[in-house]
């Protein structure tokens, strides 16, 4: 048999078996089987039940599948290897051997970038298809910086997702002991709890450091070499980091984004913060201004207010949590005062100065000014591109913001550079990014046959963790209208059980879901292609309801699905009113108006 080199259709050679050892082997299963089997329906219940018996049965019964999996493996062996099984196969022997499959390069693959999607592009590269990877990724500290701080896991790890997660989840505590008094427990009369913020953020930091060290040991364990330093595109197929250079067959730019302040007077004094230093201030903020109306902004304003600093949270626009579903921002916008956070919607920030004891004074557009210890912009993140040697390596950005613009399989107009993530501006979450670094991995070396991998963005669920937090997954309504042609929108909103009792806190949790349809005698009329949420558990509820949206489920199908009774997600499964239709003119006329 003909063995081909990993990228071409073909088949490597098979270990030389007798022609009839698979079936001498698998008809002794067959006959060792037939007589367990028989045995087991003839003896009485008694002497089956019995220990010589039954240990006589089950011994049988083990030779029999012994023996089957035998013939299995012989029969697997003879059996032509796939190309992508092929080409691991050679990969793996160039990669004991210490070189890249390609030969002419230091490196298959060398990735920018040692967040979420960079190392997980990496991992699957050099284990499911042998390639020799290497990762690039600034020392590690809390704080990042351009050139000198960074560390293994990025922005999502280490200053993002899942620090702020932690702290969202210490700062429900407060509203929990309230919320007891609804059920009977006292606290001693003067009895409070306190908070020691010093503890919080050095658990938090603990925590984080762990998560960084497992990277670590992942890219270990996959055999991807780790440097640290800044990485520079030389060319398209050279990496410099500092005082080194490596070559590679292909370069992946996974250097995700950077938060940025406003360019107004005083963003550049000592209490001026973006989100990476937000989650590590040294002393709990006791008054506190959150400049931004997306995702960051009113999941850090949530978290603050629940450990009990006093927080406004300033934006543009009416309401906040721009490009999510109207219902969303509405609902979302009357809970966040309710909880007690000022919110000054249709402000945008003016100056920030210093006053006399260290503070800082605050001013918007519309007069407002307050005094405050702290100004955190969370007015978004720019594509962390520059002073990276790409546009002089021929690579194409977006001249506004610095994106990396790339195909719909992530290559950029430089054949042998990918980018993957935040850089690349697509969807920020870094689930997306982890599917893009598998996507790109298989692009480069299991499907070198000709048929790259695309990464699929239809469809993915993701979650607000305000308070309460936010589930989304599918289209809008009116984007939903808009591409259609017409949708049935069902919507309720209820106080969850919880809050039945008398915890006082009924209106502030009110939850609100949202489901949207294909309307009848429209293509693909039932069909379920958006939900969204604003209640506890969002976006674990979300998750479940993704798997459904990717498997296409009809209205139909959540209709027919049984509730689990009691519990709020059991909602989903009994919206039978339609709220309204809205339609792709109705969309038009309102942009109009």
């Amino acid at each position: 048999m003909l063995a081909e080199l990993p990228g071409s259709i073909g088949f490597v050679p098979a270990p030389a078996l007798p022609m009839n050892a698979a079936s001498m082997l698998l008809a002794r299963a067959q006959r060792t089987g037939s007589v367990a089997a028989a045995a087991g329906k003839t003896l009485p219940k008694r002497m089956a039940s019995s220990s010589g018996q039954s240990s006589a049965i089950l011994a049988g019964a083990a030779v029999a599948t012994s023996a089957a999996a035998a013939a299995r493996r012989l029969q697997r062996r003879r059996q032509p290897m796939s190309a992508p099984a092929a080409w691991r196969a050679h990969a793996t022997q160039c990669k004991a051997e210490g070189e890249a499959k390609s030969g002419e390069y230091d490196y298959d693959l060398f990735t920018i970038g040692g967040g979420s999607g960079g190392v997980r592009g990496s991992r699957w590269a050099a284990s499911q298809f042998g390639a020799k990877v290497a990762v690039a990724e600034l020392p590690f500290d809390i704080v990042s910086t351009k050139f000198e701080k960074g560390g293994l896991g990025g922005t999502c790890v280490i200053r993002g997702c899942v620090p702020k997660k932690l702290l969202i989840y210490g700062s429900h505590f407060q509203e929990d002991i309230h919320d007891a008094k609804g059920y009977g427990w006292e606290l001693p009369e003067g009895a409070k709890p306190t908070l020691d913020w010093d503890k919080l953020i050095q658990f938090k930091n603990d925590e984080v450091k762990r998560l960084n060290g497992i990277y670590g040991k992942l890219l270990g364990n996959a055999g991807v070499d780790h440097y640290e330093g800044y990485a520079k595109v030389i060319d398209p197929h050279t990496v410099e980091v500092g005082d080194k250079r490596f070559t590679a067959k292909y370069i992946c730019v996974a250097t995700g984004g950077r938060a940025f302040k406003l360019p107004i007077p005083g963003c550049d004094l000592p209490g001026v913060v973006t989100s990476d230093e937000a989650l590590a201030l040294p002393k709990q903020p006791k008054k506190l201004v959150v400049i931004g109306g997306g995702y960051i902004a009113v999941e850090f304003a949530g978290y603050f207010h629940g450990y009990g600093t006093e927080v406004h949270l300033i934006y543009r626009q009416p309401v906040p949590l721009r490009g999510f579903d109207e219902d969303i921002r509405s609902h979302l916008a009357e809970i966040l005062e309710q909880k007690g956070i000022h919110v000054h919607s249709g402000e945008s920030p003016l100056s920030i100065e210093e006053t006399e004891d260290g503070q800082l004074r605050f001013k918007t557009d519309k007069g407002t000014e307050l005094i405050v210890d702290n100004v955190m912009f969370a007015t978004g993140r720019k594509p962390n591109s520059n002073d990276m040697g790409l546009e002089e390596a021929g690579v194409e950005l977006d001249k506004k913001s610095g994106t990396v613009l790339v195909d719909e399989y992530s290559r950029t107009n430089v054949e042998s550079i990918f980018a993957i993530g935040d850089v690349t501006d697509r969807i920020q979450l870094t689930p997306v990014a982890l599917m893009e670094g598998m996507a790109m991995a298989r692009t480069m070396f299991a499907n070198e046959s000709g048929d790259p991998t695309k990464p699929d963005y239809e469809n993915v669920p993701s979650a607000v963790f305000s308070q309460p937090p936010v589930g989304t997954c599918g289209l809008t309504e009116s984007d939903a209208a808009t591409k259609y042609g017409s949708v049935d929108v069902y919507v309720t909103k209820f106080k969850p059980m919880k809050h039945t009792m008398p915890t006082g806190r009924g209106e502030e949790e009110r939850m609100m879901m949202k489901m949207i349809v294909i309307s009848d005698g429209f293509d693909g009329a039932g069909r379920v292609v958006g939900c969204h949420m604003v209640g506890a558990e969002a976006g674990e509820m979300m998750q479940g309801i993704g798997v459904a949206m990717k498997a296409g489920a009809l209205k139909a199908d959540f209709d027919a699905t049984i509730g689990i009774h009691p519990t709020a997600a059991e909602e989903w499964c009994t919206m039978r009113t339609k709220t309204r239709t809205t339609t792709a003119e109705d969309v038009k006329e309102k942009a109009a108006a």
